[in-house]
């Protein structure tokens, strides 16, 4: 199966705040806001939810190709991602702009706060799939992007019959009620965070035995917890692997879409293809930076056995 991951592609400036941010937080100043924070370290890396799931996927050997724009600084990474096995073929680079950049705060309860500079990601919505593709994918991935280009490409999808997982991320508090609708309309897929998912009922006003009815399958996601699956009238709950070590909590939904892309991928059941995504998380979550973890396929599924089940079904990433 010939997968397409469109998105952002982005460098990743994550920091370390040795505090807690809540107890820096005035209820009764949140209108006169003006904070610092002091970090003890800081690292770049390569990133952008796109890239991310594309990077992992090509650990299994999966070879996805990745559609997104980039700006004149993305030379050193488009080698990054080649070597690690990615298609970039469908990758605009535009030399007027710089690459879209995320920069990311954790503090010691492992809270978050970010801020993502567009850049070239901004000029996205001037690509279209026929234009920059040789031939449609078999499963194309909608994830955060320049909203009207995600929305476009569903489109696309729609009218060309190109089944599509809609993962709208951190752009459900740009997309309005209208726009996420018409994302979650005939969707194959839609996976979000618990939290992500709130905000969709919210804006859409659809409960989600609503959404149930527009996209044919519905991920939530909920870090610890697991995540629920939702296919016809099946709930599937998918319980996540502890960690050895929490280094850095980014990229680990990027890491879940990319295992279960990669089971689907390889024809395994829904179940199992989100317990490989789990598993996957779990790697991000055990190192700094979206995009160094490492192993091989093999290695992965000794250690998904030594943590669950497979009955052997796992053979099929070896193959």
């Amino acid at each position: 199966m010939q997968i397409l991951v469109t998105g952002s592609i982005a460098y990743d400036y994550l920091m370390r705040f040795p505090g807690r941010f809540q107890q820096h937080f005035l209820p009764d100043e949140l209108h006169n806001l003006s904070l610092s924070f002091l970090v003890d370290d800081m690292t770049k890396h390569w990133g952008g939810t796109a890239a991310n799931i594309a990077y992992t996927m090509a650990l299994f050997g999966a070879r996805p190709r990745l559609m997104g724009t980039v700006g004149r600084d993305f030379g050193d990474y488009r080698r990054w991602l080649e070597a690690a096995g990615v298609d970039c073929s469908g990758v605009i680079q535009l030399d007027e702009v710089f690459t879209a950049s995320f920069f990311s705060n954790t503090d010691e309860d492992n809270n978050q706060l970010a801020f993502f500079y567009g850049g070239a990601m901004n000029l996205a919505r001037n690509f279209r799939l026929g234009a920059v593709l040789a031939e449609p994918p078999e499963l194309a991935v909608i994830s955060p992007n320049d909203p009207v280009a995600m929305l476009q490409l569903c489109d696309e999808c729609r009218q060309g019959s190109i089944p599509f997982i809609f993962d709208p991320g951190q752009q459900v508090a740009r997309l309005d009620g209208d726009a996420l609708r018409r994302g979650l309309d005939d969707a194959y897929m839609l996976i979000v965070n618990a939290y992500e998912a709130s905000v969709i009922y919210e804006k859409t006003e659809l409960a989600l035995d609503d959404i149930r009815q527009r996209a044919r399958i519905v991920v939530i996601t909920e870090s610890e917890r697991g995540s629920t699956l939702y296919q016809a009238d099946e709930i599937i709950k998918v319980e996540a692997f502890a960690p050895r070590k929490i280094a850095n909590p980014t990229g680990a939904g990027d890491a879940y879409r990319a295992g279960m892309l990669v089971g689907l991928r390889s024809g395994l059941p829904l179940r199992l293809s989100a317990q490989i995504g789990a598993l996957c998380a779990t790697y991000a979550l055990e190192h700094v930076g979206t995009q160094t973890h490492r192993f091989s396929p093999a290695e992965f599924v000794a250690r998904f056995r030594g943590l669950a089940d497979d009955s052997g079904n796992l053979n099929a990433l070896l193959d």
